[in-house]
């Protein structure tokens, strides 16, 4: 395979070597239209950086490390395509490592990471991980840190996430217009910042319709693939059971169904389920997932993004901030509106307040 250089692109475009290497780079003094055309000619000539190369010109390693929870779990799999795509077109390697939620091992990661001397770090909180002076030690030595999905309000740092409490309200108040008035929310570790948010919006949801938020209807956990099913089968015996469940991740919607079916309850008609994060298998179920979209793949560029800017461009980054990626409710067959639902959810739709 042919490869191609700098300087082949800025005889394309008849530009000069070093506004094609500034464009490449991201840099503000490049216009846009300029930026998308070196972008554009760098993709079709399959131009690729030579990271070993950039990091002889400096002290940097060229070198990004990533600490996920789990790169098996769809949303942070997602999200490494992401993060790799923009390295790998900015000339950096990318380092993997999963902490396997375990606050112990993510602490390990870090220090691995340091141990490479990479140029920054990109990280996603363990659900174990309540205390980030860890994070804070590897900031305090200069390092950028770009914290994405579940983060910390502890860390000065831009944080990249997904609008989690706006896509739990849509769930619930979806959940809410089809019928359905005990719903039921099984979530992770409490502390983590998604948990709150995702709960925020919960709430939030029930109370725009009056309904009571019932603190009986949460179940916190790690949810091994052992424990969503007891969780399940106890509020089914509850006095007044839930009619529907909102779970934080597709994952615990489908042991969710399992445990449901295991009770010979049919989905929707007894019990409705939404999800979040849209496994690509979701719309293939029987009955298909409902779910949230959560854009793993746009979280894990723009933090990419995010972070190379900091490295590169340093005290002239874009200033520290949350970023909050849209996400998407798709309904699907395990909501659907069924005969026994659809009189209380045309009461819910009459009587419909004000927006919050």
């Amino acid at each position: 395979m042919e490869t191609f250089t700098i300087k082949d692109i800025a005889r394309e475009l008849n530009l000069s070597t070093s506004t094609v290497s500034r464009a490449l780079r991201g840099s503000y003094e490049i216009n846009p239209e300029t930026k998308r055309l070196v972008m554009e000619c760098a993709e079709r000539l399959n131009y690729r950086p030579n990271p070993i190369a950039l990091s002889l010109k400096g002290s940097a390693s060229r070198a990004i490390g990533v600490i996920v929870p789990q790169i098996a779990n769809y949303f942070f799999s997602q999200a490494i395509n992401g993060i790799e795509a923009i390295a790998y077109n900015r000339g950096y390697h990318v380092i993997i490592f999963q902490s396997q939620e375990s606050y112990e091992r993510e602490m390990a990661n870090v220090q691995q990471s340091m141990s490479r001397k990479v140029d920054g770090l990109l990280i996603s909180l363990s659900s174990e991980t309540s205390d980030v002076a860890h994070l804070q030690d590897v900031q305090d030595k200069g390092v950028p840190i770009v914290l994405f999905d579940r983060v910390s309000s502890q860390l000065n740092v831009t944080k990249v996430v997904a609008d989690n409490f706006g896509g739990a309200f849509a769930a619930t108040e979806h959940l809410i217009q089809s019928g359905r008035r005990r719903i039921a929310h099984l979530t992770i570790q409490p502390w983590l910042s998604i948990t709150q948010e995702r709960l925020a919006g919960y709430r939030a949801a029930l109370e725009k319709y009056g309904l009571e938020f019932d603190e009986n209807l949460i179940r916190y956990g790690t949810f091994g693939p052992d424990e969503v099913g007891p969780m399940v089968q106890e509020l089914m015996r509850l006095d007044s059971p839930p009619d529907a469940f909102f779970t934080a991740s597709d994952r615990l919607a489908i042991g969710c169904l399992t445990a449901l079916r295991q009770q010979h309850l049919a989905i929707p008609d007894d019990v409705s389920i939404i999800g979040f994060t849209n496994l690509n298998v979701a719309d293939l179920m029987a009955p298909s997932l409902s779910t949230v979209v959560q854009p793993a793949q746009e979280i894990g560029q723009v933090a990419a993004e995010r972070l190379i800017d900091q490295i590169e461009r340093k005290h002239r980054a874009l200033p520290i901030e949350t970023v909050k990626i849209p996400t998407e409710l798709i309904p699907r067959d395990s909501t659907r509106l069924t005969s026994d639902s659809a009189g209380l959810s045309g009461t819910y739709a009459a009587k419909k307040p004000a927006s919050v």
